[in-house]
């Protein structure tokens, strides 16, 4: 190989060479760049705030956050003082829109019920508040007990009439305490539509409610038929006695008239003898009866 060529070569493989490497640290200064992140200042909570509580400037902070943005955050506080908090949000949070009431529904309870829904107050004791453990967000199903009024028999019956019933609140102070127990319940407010909001009020007057307390994530309705003081001891309930139809009286059926039998015939012949000629002659007559 001559000289001239050999030069050629070498010059070709350094400007690859210096090709590959200017390209090289491109494309690495621009990954660098994209996978610095990006830094925002948003509005957090300062402090826990509780559900029903209406947001004032004092309960509102500045933090740097890193990464992708949640959804509905705020670079402003003035447009969430004055809202009322429907979930927990506990210090160091975002304040994020769906965590607020609509600017000028105000707070408590009321602003946490959603549209076409009630919130429907329960009297209960701790045995029917299963024990305290009914805390707002839990999910219960409403049983009553009574007497039936179209109940021939009477007796008591327990019928389970609402289920998967969301827990709004418990008592005045409706979240947990400081060490995460459960609060004692006097009153608990069910999330109900207006139907079952009727006739919560009604079951609540005239008769027994008793809750219980159901896994979140079952979402199924069971079919019932109620329970009474017969089915709990296995009696069955008394049938009323058979009615037996009375019989109607037979119909006289009229009797044909008797037909007397045809009379028998009685056969008599007689040969009759006129020289070599000879004659039959046969006579019938009617027999006489013995």
């Amino acid at each position: 190989m001559n000289r001239r060529l050999m030069t050629i070569v070498v010059v070709a493989l350094l400007t690859a060479s210096g090709t590959s490497y200017l390209v090289y640290q491109l494309v690495r200064t621009r990954m660098m760049a994209a996978a610095v992140p990006v830094e925002n200042r948003i509005v957090v909570a300062a402090r826990d705030l509780r559900t029903g509580a209406l947001v004032k400037a004092t309960d509102l902070d500045f933090a740097n956050w890193v990464g992708p943005l949640p959804k509905g955050f705020s670079l402003s506080p003035k447009d969430l003082i004055g809202r009322g908090v429907m979930s927990p949000i506990y210090q160091g949070e975002p304040v994020t829109e769906n965590r607020l009431a609509a600017a000028g529904a105000g707070g408590g309870l009321a602003a946490t019920i959603p549209n076409g829904m009630r919130a429907c107050a329960v009297k209960v004791n701790e045995i029917i508040g299963v024990a305290g453990f009914v805390v707002p967000g839990m999910r219960v199903d409403v049983l009553i007990s009574g007497s039936s009024p179209s109940s021939a028999a009477g007796g008591t019956r327990v019928k389970t009439i609402l289920q998967n019933v969301e827990v709004l609140s418990a008592g005045q102070n409706y979240q947990k305490d400081n060490e995460g127990k459960p609060v004692e319940v006097p009153v608990v407010n069910l999330l109900v539509t207006p139907e079952q909001a009727e006739t919560l009020s009604l079951a609540s007057n005239e008769t027994r409610i008793q809750l219980v307390l159901r896994n979140p994530l079952d979402t199924e309705t069971a079919k019932t038929s109620g329970s009474s003081m017969q089915d709990l001891f296995g009696e069955s309930r008394p049938q009323p006695a058979p009615v037996t139809p009375r019989k109607a009286a037979p119909v006289p059926v009229p009797q044909p008239a008797a037909v007397p039998p045809p009379p028998v015939l009685q056969t008599q012949r007689v040969e009759v003898l006129n020289g070599p000629k000879k004659t039959e002659t046969t006579f019938s007559k009617p027999e006489e009866n013995r």
